[in-house]
C-alpha cells in the first residue's frame, strides 16, 4: 500500500512538473500572432531583455530606407541594437507613438519559415488608421533547424 502511494505520488508530481515547463514554454515562439502580442506586453513593462528574445536586431538595423514609427518624416538609422530596445521602451518614440494609439493585432499569414501579423494602429484623435505588417522569421538552431519565430521588420502602409 505505502508503495502505491509513493509510486502515485511520484507520478503527480512528474506529470505536473511536465505541465508547468509546457505552460512556462509558452506559445510565443510557435505562433507569429501570439509573438507580436508578447512584444507588445514586453514593451509595455520595458522588458528589453524579452524584447531581445522576440526581436532579430541585426536584420532591423539593416533597415536604412524607411522608418517604422509609423510617423517619423525621415528614417532613422540605428548604430546599435541597444538604441532599438530603447527605442522600444521608456521614453523611446517609437514606444511613445505606437502606445498614443489604440493596437488591433489581426491575423497572422504564415508562408514555411516566413510569416507577416498585421497590426492596425487606430488614432481616434485624426480618424486615421496605420496599417502595418511586421515580419516574422525562423531563426534556425545550432544544428540549423527552424525554430522560433523573431520580428525581423515593421512595415507601414497607410
Amino acid at each position: 500500500m505505502f508503495y502505491q502511494c509513493r509510486k502515485i505520488l511520484a507520478f503527480t508530481i512528474l506529470l505536473t512538473a511536465i505541465l508547468i515547463l509546457w505552460g512556462c514554454s509558452g506559445s510565443d515562439s510557435s505562433d507569429p500572432r501570439q509573438l507580436v502580442i508578447s512584444f507588445f506586453g514586453a514593451m509595455e513593462k520595458n522588458d528589453q531583455a524579452a524584447l531581445a528574445h522576440y526581436l532579430d536586431l541585426p536584420e532591423l538595423m539593416k533597415n536604412l530606407d524607411e522608418d517604422y514609427a509609423v510617423q517619423a518624416d525621415s528614417p532613422r538609422v540605428f548604430t546599435n541594437p541597444q538604441q532599438i530596445l530603447e527605442d522600444l521602451t521608456g521614453e523611446g518614440l517609437t514606444k511613445r507613438l505606437w502606445f498614443s494609439y489604440q493596437r488591433i493585432i489581426n491575423k497572422a499569414d504564415i508562408q514555411g519559415d516566413h510569416a507577416t501579423v498585421e497590426v492596425t494602429f487606430n488614432d481616434k484623435e485624426k480618424g486615421i488608421a496605420y496599417l502595418t505588417k511586421f515580419g516574422l522569421h525562423r531563426v534556425k538552431d545550432k544544428d540549423g533547424n527552424p525554430k522560433n519565430w523573431k520580428i525581423y521588420s515593421f512595415r507601414t502602409f497607410q
